[in-house]
């Protein structure tokens, strides 16, 4: 057990790819935000009767980085992945945390450390305000948390008016061991993206050489980030630090490439 988300191209150019290859047997990857034409312009009249442009400034697309971590494994992934995508401009990621099942003795009996009181919880009726998601959870036997299911288990009335439905979302993890579920536990909380009707958004081998890395332990999975938390005492490492980063980075530009007219 584990202790601790099509697009039309504009007409005016061509599409750009979000991972290119360089040298060696693995793919590269380019992390750099994907220029995105701004053709919401209008004109304005001056005072000598005369037209000039004037730019419409549209508010941020919002990304919210939801997640449950009880030791902070996933907490610590969560907070690069809200860097990753705050990157890209035009759009603003958010951290929320979903609500603890189990009560305060119980936590404090398992030593949890105090949460973050910065990090707000969210309601399901908040999700509606957000254009993509990055779910986070650590694993219970190869499926995402229990605390993390209440969550989802909550946003039945979203679910019934496909509130959600069209939006990008993508999943990333912490297991206790190497074969603890890294990639079955996104696979199976697919299951939650499908019946609001969402795009599962994986990062595929798009983070380039350090997928291929052979020389250390390393989380995550071309499902999504992951992080080793063992007994509890290991702390990701640079690398899976450095994934998430890329999985936050790489939704934004997913984002902001399916807001295009």
């Amino acid at each position: 057990m584990g202790k601790g988300g099509g697009c039309v191209p504009s007409k005016k150019k061509k599409p750009s790819s979000l991972a290119t290859t360089t040298g060696g047997d693995g793919p590269g990857t380019d992390d750099a935000p994907i220029p995105i034409e701004d053709d919401q312009t209008t004109t304005a009249t001056n005072t000598a009767g005369t037209t000039t442009p004037a730019i419409t400034i549209s508010p941020p697309l919002k990304i919210f980085v939801v997640f449950y971590s009880m030791y902070g494994h996933v907490e610590s992934l969560a907070k690069r992945m809200k860097k990753g995508a705050d990157g890209v401009e035009g759009v603003e990621a958010r951290l929320y945390r979903v609500p603890e099942t189990l009560s305060q003795e119980v936590v404090e009996q398992m030593k949890a450390p105090a949460k973050d009181s910065e990090i707000p919880e969210i309601t399901a009726a908040e999700l509606a305000e957000a254009d993509g998601f990055l779910f986070g959870f650590p694993t219970r036997y190869g499926c995402m948390a229990a605390q993390m299911k209440a969550f989802f288990d909550s946003t039945g009335g979203l679910w019934k008016e496909q509130t959600l439905a069209g939006k990008p979302a993508g999943f990333f993890v912490s297991t206790g061991t190497q074969g603890g579920g890294q990639e079955t536990t996104a696979w199976t909380a697919i299951t939650q993206l499908v019946h609001h009707g969402m795009l599962f958004v994986p990062i595929g081998y798009t983070f380039g050489a350090g997928m291929f890395k052979m020389d250390s332990i390393r989380g995550g999975s071309p499902y999504g980030a992951g992080v080793f938390a063992g007994d509890g005492s290991r702390e990701a490492t640079e690398t899976e630090l450095a994934l998430a980063e890329h999985q936050g980075n790489y939704m934004a530009t997913i984002v902001k490439r399916l807001a295009q007219p």
